[in-house]
């Protein structure tokens, strides 16, 4: 409810104006908290000389020493200039008068905290500053304004890019004005607002000018869905900002989404429909699907500005028509909460990726109870489970199944509590048993159960891609991986592996499984911790093709020509190189690796055939990391 907001406004204020009497550090904490909080949402909720008070109160006791700086040279540039204004807004006053305006002029001055915070941000002196000084011109009509602007601009050299139409396209919370800047009298500049008597009112109280407020009308929330632009109801903001907050998971991420809504001045755009959207200066593409719909920005894939493809990147400004491209099938990578500046839409992205995690890691931790169940000759479901999580100290299914994928809980610690009474088979123990049957058989190789190359690898499964499972004679009955983008948390290792490598799978904590070909040296590291171990096996979707990363190591003669010989033999082969490095460079040989991006083991055997093949390269060989 406004009105309590309005309460809680005038009881901060009194808090402020006694501030003295209160203990140092409940100084500075209530200081920060009306910089940081009250300042600007009274800003925002459109009481200006409220907002001024406060900032300037915080800024006085926050910051002494600049506050002093600052005062003491407003004063004397005030002292010195004291003609140059009244000559100026006289000038003014008078241009209008003789053209039969009906408007007053007058002058205003900045506060020391609104002139503080831009010299720091545009690093500048206050002599630097321009707008140190203002004046107003109060019409009786909107036709004035537009009539005032029109005589200011022909009378005086208007700055470029320094008008700004407010009465077009209010602010989010009702504020109307005309902002210009000239070159006045005397060569000058002068800050100039035209509004009328009326949106003077609102400029300076905001809210509180506004009588309908007290019948609830503007807060209403079936009066909030009226208008989504916020026209009619001109305090929609408000209802969607505490909507926006709310969705923290925490007071960090509350205070974080308070500053971004409230810190950042405004861009105005517009949906094809001609809706429109407010969003701080440096909006995205992003921000503004998020801002329409979550649902909008979750599924958002690309962005057409004006017309025009653009680069989600991309910053918005005033004016803009945004048209957001979606996919049903999108989910928002965590990359965009760092392309993002609203606090909707941060929010937003942080819980659609805590679900996928979540949603990840409990598929994982599914697969490895299905797997260690079938070991133990015993079958389970959801149900069994969330008969006994008292057991596990979780709270859902989802949540158990999670903590094995991330290896809070194992496999077989849930399978002990579904089945107490139960004796269930050792991992370790059954994994030590197979190894020493295999070593003293004098078997290796191929296994009628997957793949056994290596000693430390015994016991478990190694799958080749579903075709090639087929045509060894091996069941592919392994966890599928299906690149970086699979139902199950999965990352890579230094090296990468490619569909068509014999590939196991490594239990990270907090990431997942991490995958290696079977060949890697890093596996040793892992040679007595069986546990963390998974049976894995490629699951490849011919209609859906992705590229995977390798690394290969080149020794090529050290002239003219030969690295652009080798990049277009790659791209002749349909590869992509992901990243090259110089490994070491000699007078005659150059080594270097290159990431390579290919389709699978295949595509990969054709680029390095063809680089032995050309007479600039000396020596090609894959690397395992």
């Amino acid at each position: 409810d406004i009105r309590v907001l309005l309460v809680k406004f005038a009881d901060r204020l009194h808090n402020m104006r006694t501030l003295e009497h209160m203990k140092p550090g409940s100084r500075e904490r209530i200081a920060r908290e009306t910089l940081d909080i009250y300042g600007p949402l009274a800003g925002r909720m459109g009481i200006q000389w409220m907002r001024e008070e406060l900032e300037d109160l915080a800024f006085r006791w926050l910051y002494p020493e600049q506050y002093l700086a600052v005062f003491e040279k407003l004063a004397e540039m005030k002292s010195e200039n004291k003609e140059v204004i009244e000559e100026i807004r006289s000038a003014i006053q008078a241009r209008l008068d003789d053209a039969g305006f009906d408007g007053v002029v007058s002058g205003r001055e900045k506060k020391p905290y609104s002139i503080w915070r831009k010299m720091e941000h545009h690093q500048i002196p206050l002599e630097q500053l321009s707008d140190i000084f203002g004046f107003r011109i109060i019409t009786k009509s909107v036709d004035d304004c537009y009539r005032a602007l029109a005589i200011a601009h022909t009378t005086w050299r208007a700055v470029p890019g320094r008008m700004k139409d407010y009465i077009s396209t209010p602010k989010q919370n009702g504020y109307q004005s005309i902002h210009t800047t000239v070159v006045g009298p005397g060569n000058h500049r002068v800050e100039l607002q035209i509004r009328t008597e009326h949106m003077h009112r609102i400029a300076e109280h905001g809210v509180a000018a506004h009588a309908l407020y007290k019948d609830s009308v503007l807060i209403s929330p079936v009066e909030a869905g009226k208008d989504d632009a916020g026209t009619d109801n001109p305090y929609l903001w408000l209802r969607r900002l505490v909507d926006t907050l709310l969705e923290g998971d925490n007071p960090e991420e509350f205070l974080e989404h308070t500053k971004l809504e409230l810190f950042h001045d405004q861009v105005f755009c517009f949906t094809p429909k001609g809706l429109l959207i407010a969003l701080p200066h440096g909006a995205t593409p992003i921000d503004f699907a998020y801002a329409v719909h979550t649902d909008i920005g979750n599924s958002c894939v690309g962005a057409k500005v004006n017309g025009r493809h653009v680069p989600l990147i991309s910053k918005l400004a005033n004016g803009d028509e945004v048209m957001i491209i979606t996919s049903d099938v999108q989910k928002p990578p965590a990359v965009w909460e760092k392309m993002v500046i609203t606090g909707k839409a941060k929010s937003a992205i942080r819980r659609a990726t805590r679900m996928k995690v979540r949603t990840q890691y409990s598929e994982l931790g599914r697969q490895l109870v299905e797997a260690a169940a079938k070991a133990a000759g015993k079958e389970f479901n959801d149900k069994m489970i969330e008969n006994a999580l008292h057991r596990l100290s979780q709270e859902t299914v989802i949540d158990a199944l999670a903590a094995v994928g991330r290896r809070e809980l194992s496999a077989t610690d849930i399978l002990r509590a579904i089945f107490p009474k139960d004796t269930l088979p050792e991992k370790k123990l059954a994994a030590r048993t197979q190894r020493n049957r295999l070593e003293s058989t004098g078997k290796g190789g191929q296994a009628e159960e997957g793949w056994f190359n290596l000693s430390k690898v015994i016991g478990f499964k190694f799958r080749m891609p579903k075709g090639r499972a087929r045509k060894a004679g091996v069941n592919p009955a392994g966890i599928p991986v299906r690149g970086l983008k699979g139902d199950v948390p999965v990352e890579f290792g230094e090296g990468g592996a490619i569909p068509g490598d014999r590939i196991v799978g490594i239990l990270t904590d907090g990431k997942g499984v991490k995958i290696y070909p079977i060949h890697s040296p890093k596996l040793a590291e892992f040679d007595d911790d069986l546990d963390r171990w998974v049976d894995v096996t490629w699951d490849v979707d011919e209609r859906i093709p992705e590229r995977y990363a390798a690394e290969i190591m080149v020794t090529a003669l050290n002239e003219p020509g030969s690295l652009a010989e080798i990049a277009r033999l790659i791209g002749d082969e349909e590869g992509n190189i992901d990243n090259l490095s110089m490994i070491d460079r000699a007078a005659d040989f150059t080594k270097m690796k290159i990431v390579l991006e290919v389709w699978d083991t295949d595509h990969l055997g054709r680029i390095i055939t063809g680089l032995k093949g050309l007479t600039s390269v000396n020596l090609v060989e894959r690397v395992y990391g």
